[in-house]
């Protein structure tokens, strides 16, 4: 079954503002909203925990490369 996050969820998960998330979607550096009804939207619960997965990944490997250098 699929847990479905609304926006307050997904800025409290992610940190991140409201026009950021949406502009961040359209440059294809986050994950898109499934449309739920004629005026909501949501997340996929996995999707947004992927996103962070690798932000995590790539924060971590920045800074061993800035501590190797």
């Amino acid at each position: 079954s699929y847990q479905i996050l609304r926006l307050p969820a997904v800025i409290s998960l992610t940190g991140l503002g409201r026009s950021t998330i949406y502009a961040k979607m359209i440059e294809g550096q986050f994950p898109k909203s499934v449309r739920l009804g004629a005026r909501s939207v949501g997340w996929l619960e996995t999707d947004i925990h992927d996103w962070l997965s690798d932000r995590i990944q790539e924060s971590q490997c920045e800074a061993e490369a800035q501590h190797e250098s």
